[in-house]
């Protein structure tokens, strides 16, 4: 009988441990972007952005009981990388999310992987529309976005350009990747609301360093400001260009405008360039001054200027969001987590804006119109373009 009881009560020891280890275990979240080439500014910037709220979240004792383990890879805007990394992350790794995606057609290439195995994604840059709509014919949808999407950015542009400016001839210059043409069809439906036809229409490939071409087509056909859809090292060449020909009218274009590398390559030549932006490095709030002054702190960015603002803060976000999903729904399971943010009862502070019921069941876009502003560079730096915009709380 004693030999008996000892049995049970080492049995029972043994279950505790277990479920105490099991408790214990991490709670992995996949980060996927570029961390090096042409793109990594803003891919640094998410990364940063995510590990700053990791850090914060696993000082306060994680997520139900469980700490964030981040697997972090480097998809170096590569379409086929993207997709080995998804499949990495999903089944050797196990993670129960994954946040990131810079580039529209990395997305596009790789959450096919998550939606079939059911593991939500939030991304947090990416801006391409068809992003949340690429799974129409499936029951329930796992991809998220925070970041403000092109059917948001194009009106903007337009906006600025034609009816803040009073621009009717107007040349779109938009690079190769599905980024650069899926905002160019944005901004052409944008225009024709508007009752304007591009003057000309340009296209250029990632690492193109002479712009003369495409940039005397828009010259010769009279165009009044140029609308750009692509990123930072290719959008400096055509800053640089303008300047080389002498011809100075106005670049209007998507967020990407406030990225370090253009901002740095163009110089003086970027000066006057417009972006619409969820975020500016603006301490205009108590939230937004605690996360600039936490980010320089933590990372110490050349200049004390975050290289990709937006891209920081969205990403920040994205995980106080994820937090907020899990700790509603108590599980890590990919259903639970997607049922919880499709139906969040509590919002969310954040730096971009305080979410309140930021997705639906039929709607995972928590950017709306009345979020974002427009950003102007001046001197190395972005600020708000219209003085109205810096008093916007959001």
């Amino acid at each position: 009988m004693k030999f008996r009881l000892n049995s049970f009560v080492v049995a029972c020891s043994f279950a505790v441990a277990a479920s105490s280890a099991l408790a214990a275990e991490p709670i992995k979240i996949g980060v996927s972007g570029p961390f090096t080439g042409g793109s990594s500014s803003m891919g640094v910037s998410m990364r940063d952005g995510v590990r700053l709220a990791a850090k914060e979240i696993n000082a306060k004792g994680g997520i139900l009981g469980r700490q964030l383990q981040l697997v972090e890879r480097d998809d170096e805007a590569k379409n086929e990388r993207g997709v080995q990394i998804a499949q990495e992350l999903i089944e050797k790794e196990k993670v129960v999310a994954t946040v990131g995606f810079i580039n529209t057609g990395v997305a596009l290439a790789a959450q096919r992987f998550y939606e079939d195995a059911k593991i939500p994604v939030m991304n947090n840059v990416a801006t391409g529309t068809i992003i949340t709509k690429q799974f129409p014919d499936k029951p329930e949808n796992y991809v998220f976005r925070n970041s403000a999407a092109d059917f948001i950015q194009s009106p903007m542009i337009v906006e600025e350009a034609v009816t803040k400016r009073g621009f009717k001839k107007v040349a779109i210059l938009a690079d190769s990747t599905n980024y650069g043409q899926l905002g160019r069809q944005d901004l052409e439906k944008a225009l024709a609301a508007k009752g304007i036809k591009p003057v000309t229409e340009e296209k250029f490939n990632i690492g193109d360093v002479d712009m003369t071409a495409q940039l005397l087509k828009a010259r010769q056909a009279g165009a009044e400001a140029v609308l750009t859809y692509g990123i930072g090292p290719e959008l400096a060449q055509i800053a640089n260009g303008m300047a080389k020909l002498g011809w100075k009218v106005p670049m209007i274009g998507s967020w990407t405008l406030s990225m370090a590398n253009f901002i740095d390559t163009a110089g003086a030549n970027g000066n006057g360039a417009i972006m619409p932006q969820t975020f500016i490095q603006d301490p205009n709030t108590p939230k937004r001054k605690a996360f600039i002054d936490a980010y320089l702190k933590e990372f110490s960015p050349k200049n004390g200027r975050i290289d990709s603002p937006v891209s920081a803060a969205q990403a920040y976000d994205s995980i106080y969001l994820l937090k907020a999903a899990m700790e509603q729904a108590k599980s890590t399971e990919g259903p639970k987590i997607r049922e919880a943010l499709e139906d969040l009862k509590a919002p969310v502070e954040g730096v971009v804006t305080t979410y309140k019921k930021p997705y639906t069941k039929d709607n995972h876009e928590a950017i709306t119109n009345e979020i974002p502003v427009m950003g102007l560079v001046k001197d190395g730096k972005v600020i708000y373009a219209h003085p109205e915009d810096k008093a916007k709380k959001s």
